[in-house]
């Protein structure tokens, strides 16, 4: 008889965490206008409130949360699970979520007297239904439905490009479109194949049936190449500066921030808890030099980008290249017989640094964008005296980037480098020793330019409120001191992970 995980006790917050995002996007369509902002911002003040108990349930428990949907265990039910991993995104996208949130007032916010816009309304819902998405993401149990979940995802995050609707941004959306629905298509050929092969969807039983045989490496591979597609590794990357060009800059900072990272956790979930027993070492390699690559491709071209939204677009290229490092450096500890959560906890760290991070500095793009009335990262001058604290932000954003102590990044960085000594593949060292060289070379280059003084007699556009400057300050602080995560005394990323390890799940 299979085992199975029962229902915990907070495992039906899982639940309310899936459901409450959606609920809100309902009713904020039903009242529709203004009523719809301030719909989401009480289900984001509720979800402030769910996210805290489930992270605190599972600290206290020291175990993961999970929830059998009707009482059925798999593989007749679907279950929601919620590890360390899943909480410790969970808390990131609520944080991320509720500083674009904040940041979105100035640019969609409705006030009393004001006629409304459709592309406020749409906002707000979207923003909900990405965050609804992003959870079922996380907790999904189940090969089919992170499947569904990827989808709403994309769903959600496609018509955030257009939500001008000019012509260009129409043809960007569809761009994006047409790279998810391919990159569907391959995952759910994948999920055909594992259920014929081993009549179940189940992540855990899949893990515990799953061998080392072709159907197990084409559904691997099909997967990982349709989530690849969805996450905008290089070379499947042209659709998100395009994206990124004409959207707003709160989309922008959800695309780049959130979205990406959905269908990158799914490749974590596949790789390191389905697949343990199928992937091999040179496999692992290959993804990890398509990040190598894009992180060398993707800062050498934001180096040569005329316009500071671009050049950030382009800058993600390269910082989704570090998240599949991790992949050689777990598999090389592994078969060193060390402990590969510190590779996986260091990809964790450097998603949910990049996730704080590149939203405050799409958002602080905005900003600029506003006083000056451009982006020309050649005609940035006057930008640091009209907006201090947004410039402070985009420097410290910068260094978490690079990775500088005490940031996010750093801590990152380090721990991946210190997998990557320990299983003597140096290679990686220098991919991400020349990746933060170059990222250093174009935040210098932005906040030089920014810095220099304005010509005589210049004034401002348009003048910011102080709200939106704080909000982005906010998240550049998030990522620039996550780094103190180190001095938590236990490691919250690997809670639950034993118990998958004691069911043959890696």
């Amino acid at each position: 008889m299979p085992v199975v995980d029962p229902a915990t006790p907070g495992g039906l917050l899982l639940v309310l965490a899936v459901l409450l995002p959606f609920i809100g996007m309902m009713l904020g369509f039903v009242l529709g206008g203004r009523r719809a902002q301030q719909v989401a911002w009480a289900t984001i003040a509720l979800g402030i409130v769910l996210v805290a108990a489930i992270a605190h349930r599972l600290w206290v428990s020291g175990d993961a949360l999970v929830y059998l949907l009707g009482g059925w265990a798999p593989p007749l039910g679907v279950s929601l699970r919620a590890d360390g991993l899943a909480v410790c995104m969970m808390v990131a996208v609520m944080v991320v979520v509720v500083g674009i949130g904040v940041y979105a007032n100035g640019d969609f916010g409705t006030p009393a007297g004001v006629r409304e816009k459709r592309s406020a309304l749409t906002f707000w819902l979207l923003l909900l239904a990405v965050w609804g998405s992003l959870n079922l993401v996380f907790v999904s149990g189940d090969v089919f439905t992170l499947y569904v979940a990827l989808e709403l995802l994309t769903f959600a995050g496609v018509p955030l490009v257009s939500l001008d609707g000019r012509g260009e941004t129409l043809q960007a959306a569809l761009r994006y479109l047409l790279y998810a629905l391919v990159g569907s298509m391959f995952y759910l050929l994948g999920g055909f194949l594992l259920y014929g092969a081993y009549g179940t969807l189940d992540i855990a039983l899949l893990a515990q049936r799953i061998g080392a045989e072709p159907v197990a490496w084409i559904a691997a591979a099909s997967m990982t190449v349709g989530l690849l597609a969805k996450t905008a590794l290089f070379p499947l990357h042209l659709w998100l500066p395009p994206a990124h060009a004409g959207a707003p800059a709160a989309a922008s900072a959800l695309l780049s921030a959130l979205v990406i990272k959905g269908a990158w956790f799914l490749v974590v979930r596949l790789w390191v808890d389905v697949f343990a027993g199928v992937i091999t070492l040179p496999s692992a390699q290959l993804l990890a030099a398509l990040g190598a690559s894009a992180i060398l491709v993707g800062n050498v071209v934001a180096l040569r980008q005329a316009r500071l939204k671009l050049l950030i677009a382009y800058s993600t290229v390269a910082q989704i290249g570090y998240l599949f490092l991790m992949f050689p450096l777990a598999a090389g500890l592994d078969a060193a017989q060390l402990d590969s959560s510190f590779a996986v906890t260091g990809g964790l760290l450097q998603a949910i640094s990049h996730a704080t991070a590149k939203a405050a500095m799409f958002m602080a793009a905005g900003l600029i964008y506003t006083t000056l009335g451009h982006d020309r990262v050649a005609d940035l001058r006057g930008a640091g005296r009209a907006l201090p604290m947004t410039m402070t932000a985009f420097a410290l954003a910068g260094a978490s980037l690079i990775g500088l102590p005490p940031s996010g990044g750093f801590l990152a960085k380090w721990m991946l480098l210190s997998a990557a000594i320990a299983t003597a593949q140096w290679w990686w060292v220098v991919v991400m020793l020349v990746g933060g060289l170059l990222t250093s070379a174009y935040v210098f280059m932005v906040m030089v330019r920014a810095m220099a003084p304005a010509a005589l007699g210049w004034v401002p556009k348009a003048r910011v409120p102080g709200y939106q400057q704080g909000a982005v300050l906010a998240l550049a602080l998030c990522s620039f001191l996550l780094g103190a995560v180190a001095l938590l005394p236990v490691d919250v990323a690997q809670i639950g992970r034993t118990g998958l390890l004691a069911m043959g799940v890696r």
